[in-house]
């Protein structure tokens, strides 16, 4: 099984992903209640009248806007150097406050972190004003109690790897490197798996009753924390994490595990976002890259194996719809915005694998 694309299979990469980005904004994406200079994206297709709130989706569909103007901007001759991701991405941004009732913070901190860091990557790429009204909100829901880590909501009744794993990554990235090791030192120190290695849910109080479900994207952001953080431990324990996940979060055929719909249906797109950080890393062990590539690329694989077209949107444009399980065939049903996002990511991070020149290419030798 191939570790890594080759040349020729990079542009394949990078036209799947070109597709993934046109179907998923041309789909879901729109304006907010018709107004000029918003975009956000609806939750399901058909849309569904009264459909939920999904503060959190619409994060990453702005990380995911981000990924493409970078995939564009890197290669200009084959788009528009990525301004209309750019474009998307501001008003994005600024339609999820303007939904969220003017305001930037919800009842969930993991929620909020994940923002966090889509704003974050937005400043820089997207040219956004920076966002730091979150900070103090996530800093106050790390507190002493069980020994450190985020609360998950204002309840302040469970602590989990879902908000403590990304704002270790945000205050890694802010550079406030000791609180961020705190929260990845609690992590591994109360909520890793002494059996596979990856880490466990939370901690719920009172009582200290521990949730031991291990789902994919609670492997991702912390992923990114150790890498980001560095330092031999870190690396050491990176390397583990990837190893662990390729021992027990794949199907049979080599491609991740997935959580279905809902919710469920980012979990394995945010761990692959970080699976390629990882499989790009100067500093892991050419092992780790490779398997992080590798489980990348099987997943991409099977993900556009399944796809199917149909017709959406006011002006019923063809769009490619993807499914929510790698190596099974996209259903012909409601279509949720969270699966298509998932596909997206990973076929977005696809694009990263490093390349290997084919033998005989010219400049060798």
């Amino acid at each position: 099984m191939p570790t890594s694309n080759t040349f020729e299979e990079q542009a394949v990469a990078r036209a799947r992903a070109a597709a993934a980005a046109s179907s998923v904004s041309g789909a879901f994406g729109g304006r907010l209640f018709g107004l000029p200079g918003t975009h956000l994206a609806q939750v399901s297709l058909p849309r569904r009248t009264g459909a939920p709130w999904h503060y959190w989706w619409q994060a990453h569909y702005l990380d995911c806007l981000l990924d493409a103007a970078e995939r564009e901007s890197a290669n200009p001759s084959e788009h528009d150097d990525g301004a209309c991701h750019r474009t998307r991405a501001r008003r994005l941004l600024h339609t999820i406050r303007l939904r969220n009732g003017g305001r930037w913070r919800n009842s969930y901190y993991d929620d909020m972190a994940w923002l966090a860091l889509a704003a974050l990557r937005a400043a820089d790429i997207a040219g956004t004003r920076p966002l730091t009204a979150l900070n103090p909100v996530l800093a106050s829901a790390h507190t002493p109690d069980l020994g450190g880590g985020l609360f998950w909501n204002t309840s302040r009744d469970f602590k989990n790897t879902p908000a403590t794993a990304p704002a270790a990554l945000y205050f890694a990235r802010l550079g406030r490197r000791e609180e961020a090791a705190r929260l990845v030192d609690w992590l591994f120190a109360r909520l890793q798996d002494p059996e596979t290695g990856l880490l466990r849910d939370g901690i719920r109080t009172p009582g200290e009753r521990l949730v031991s479900n291990l789902y994919t994207y609670n492997q991702g952001p912390i992923l990114g924390a150790l890498l980001a953080l560095g330092g031999e431990r870190n690396l050491q324990r990176a390397g583990n994490l990837i190893d662990a996940v390729a021992t027990h979060l794949v199907q049979p055929s080599g491609a991740l595990r997935t959580h279905g719909g809902g919710d469920g249906g980012l979990f394995t797109g945010i761990l692959v976002r970080y699976l390629g950080l990882a499989a790009v890393s100067p500093v892991l062990p050419e092992a780790s890259r490779t398997t992080a590539g590798t489980l990348i690329t099987t997943t991409a694989d099977a993900l556009w194996e399944g796809r199917t077209e149909r017709e959406a949107g006011s002006r019923r444009r063809t769009v490619v719809v993807f499914p929510a399980t790698p190596g099974e065939p996209a259903g012909n049903g409601t279509v949720e915005l969270s699966t298509q996002l998932q596909s997206w990511m990973v076929l977005e991070a696809a694009c990263r694998v490093p390349a290997v020149r084919p033998a005989n290419a010219p400049g060798d030798g």
